[in-house]
């Protein structure tokens, strides 16, 4: 380990030394969060009763099917579609389609987003040639140039992943340039005391500290993303999740679009957890409230 890591590592070590099991105890005390029932408890509690409501209502004839199929009927569909498919795709062909247009797009913004990030953090020119550009085009829905990227880029997958990647690469842009931003000058002053280089302050101080911030860039992008995925996929897809929704949506095939949400639902919730597990094991501080 080097100097500068040990120096930040001591640091983030007396840090830690105020956030006691008890103090935390006393702040959710504070601000209601303590109970007998923990959050996972209470979140599978709600979804319990949220799947009685539905079954009780649709057994009742409340609703008829056509709008609201009962929660037997969907799991039959389920079955019926994973196996002997819908519109030509299996449900997993569906999902193996969105999944990799979803990473895909994911992986070229991480790549490009967070040196744009950084260079928009550290530096006043690139935020005066990029901020602005990327504030322009962030508040527009992807709807609203989807018929620019189709006119552009064709009818092919390129501008479904492009799409995708527009929804994802702002969030963690302007993630990546706030965690840059809020790199405490202490332990810039302690490394460069160290005689640390530039390449060695944004290896061992900016980065570290801006990784959660990155993270939750990344977490609301890919959300963001993942949303876009139907919008991508009305561009004459043949397989998707999104594809799959608004074809049965077409024929009143309504079990098969409340299957197909359930299923971004369940995958969108999956990968969010995933993120977490990342955030905290890359950065375990901010999980302990240590900033």
């Amino acid at each position: 380990m080097t100097p500068i890591e040990m120096s930040i590592d001591s640091s983030c070590e007396s840090t830690a030394a105020f956030a006691t099991p008890a103090s935390k105890r006393a702040a959710n005390r504070a601000f209601g969060r303590g109970g007998l029932l923990s959050v996972n408890t209470i979140s599978t509690l709600t979804i319990i009763i949220l799947l009685v409501v539905w079954w009780a209502t649709t057994t009742a004839g409340l609703i008829a099917p056509l709008f609201l199929p009962s929660p037997q009927a969907v799991v039959g569909k389920f079955w019926l579609v994973a196996t002997k498919g819908f519109m030509d795709s299996t449900l997993g062909q569906h999902l193996a389609a969105s999944l990799g247009r979803v990473l895909c797009a994911l992986i070229v913004a991480v790549v490009l987003a967070i040196p744009t990030g950084i260079a928009i953090g550290l530096s006043r020119i690139a935020q005066g040639i990029l901020d602005p550009l990327i504030e322009l085009y962030r508040p527009v829905p992807p709807l609203a140039y989807l018929p620019l990227i189709v006119i552009w880029f064709g009818i092919g997958e390129l501008s479904k992943v492009l799409l995708i990647f527009l929804a994802i690469y702002a969030p963690i842009a302007i993630a990546t340039a706030s965690g840059v931003r809020q790199v405490s000058p202490n332990r810039l002053r302690a490394a460069q005391s160290l005689g640390a280089t530039r390449v060695q302050l944004l290896r061992y101080v900016v980065l570290p500290s801006a990784v959660p911030d990155i993270l939750t860039g990344v977490r609301i992008g890919l959300g963001t993303g993942w949303s876009t995925l139907v919008a991508a996929e009305l561009v004459a897809a043949t397989s998707g999740l999104g594809f799959m929704v608004q074809s049965a949506a077409q024929f009143l095939v309504t079990d098969v679009v409340i299957l197909g949400i359930g299923v971004i639902a369940i995958i969108a919730f999956a990968l969010e957890l995933s993120l977490r597990a990342v955030s905290r094991r890359l950065a375990p501080w901010r999980e302990q409230g240590i900033s």
